[in-house]
């Protein structure tokens, strides 16, 4: 009778104790709000979030003074893994749990200081709010705490497979439409490969480096005359060109005799650079006797240039020129008398105006 009374003095003491424990046990309670992958916007209406946003604000309502008193803290958890870089997802992640946190300001009227944020680059695209909440009551078994646990773990799976094959679908159509990019891309390069190839291509680019000139006016003056272009680029080009000529007649009483030098520089303008405009230093020595006093002497100056290629082919180009600017021209005059040139005088002559012109034939070397 002592065992059985010692035995149940025993137990009676252990429920005392072991009661205050059961009572205060807590439980933690989990809202999760789904994000678009990438998005850091908050939607309310949007996969379910609207029926966490009013359990959650229902179960703070229910313990609003031990939140607002501090000693019932909401644990937010950011979370972005659909960004190129960690912290990339950091910075998401922390907009999200920022945005949560305001909506539940706004209505539950709570303050920042209730909250506990943190931010992970990993898992997903949500935002968890976690409180550990007393419960209330005990009479609730490990059996239906562990249905709830099956089904809460089953919704969760059943979300995440339904954004794992939203996902996939996003990306399967961004490739469909990356593919017909491409293909429309080649398209576009083959059909303008083959407008390339005829003389009525409504876009030419510079598919030369240097070419060889001749000028046909002087040709036609029987001045004979040769340069070359070197194209740095499609709108930049360094042209040279050279004449040379000597002629006598009449027992060498009448003569025509020069040579000039002109270096210019172009700058080639518009879609198919075909106009451009540049910039002409000449420099000579002449010696003309076309009546009976001749000219002798030296040549300078420089000026604008302006001119149009016209494409006639893949190798031969027509290029139309005209150049406005300055010569100066120093020259002994002089007589021939009984065969030998006689010094009469000096002039100089400065000119304002046309200094070249000419219908050029280029020839494409590579």
């Amino acid at each position: 009778m002592s065992r059985k009374i010692t035995f149940l003095t025993l137990f009676l003491w252990l429920m005392t104790v072991t009661f205050p424990v059961i009572a205060q046990q807590k439980a933690d309670t989990t809202y999760t709000f789904r994000f678009v992958p990438q998005k850091d916007m908050f939607y309310v209406p949007w996969n379910g979030n609207d029926t966490e946003l009013a359990r959650l604000l229902e179960c703070i309502e229910n313990n609003k003074t031990t939140i607002l008193d501090g000693k019932l803290p909401l644990l937010v958890d950011g979370y972005c893994n659909s960004l190129g870089s960690e912290a990339e997802n950091l910075a998401t992640a922390k907009i999200r749990a920022n945005r949560v946190k305001s909506e539940l300001i706004t209505r539950a009227e709570i303050k920042e200081e209730n909250f506990i944020t943190r931010n992970h680059a990993t898992e997903g695209d949500f935002v968890t709010v976690r409180l550990t909440v007393p419960v209330k009551e005990t009479a609730v078994t490990d059996a239906d705490a562990e249905a709830r646990r099956k089904a809460e773990a089953e919704r969760l799976a059943a979300e995440k497979r339904a954004e794992q094959e939203r996902l996939a679908e996003e990306q399967r159509k961004a490739e469909e439409a990356r593919l017909a990019a491409e293909k429309a891309e080649a398209e576009k390069a083959a059909q303008q490969n083959t407008l390339a190839d005829t003389p009525s291509e409504t876009k030419i680019t510079t598919d030369y480096h240097l070419s060889l000139r001749a000028n046909l006016l002087r040709w036609a003056t029987l001045t004979p005359d040769l340069g070359v272009e070197w194209r740095i680029c499609p709108s930049w080009g360094i042209a040279v060109n050279g004449s040379w000529t000597s002629w006598t007649w009449s027992d060498k009483d009448h003569r025509y005799a020069l040579w000039e030098v002109a270096p210019e520089v172009r700058y080639y303008m518009g879609e198919k650079k075909a106009w451009y405009l540049g910039a002409m230093f000449k420099t000579g020595q002449f010696n003309y006797k076309l009546s009976e006093t001749g000219k002798q002497g030296d040549l300078m100056g420089g000026g604008i240039t302006a001119g149009y290629q016209l494409r006639l082919n893949k190798a031969l180009t027509l290029d139309f020129n005209l150049g406005l600017g300055y010569l100066n021209a120093d020259f002994e005059k002089y007589e021939v008398i009984d065969g030998v040139r006689v010094r009469c005088g000096n002039e100089t002559k400065n000119w304002c105006g046309p200094i070249n012109a000419g219908v050029t034939l280029v020839w494409k070397l590579f």
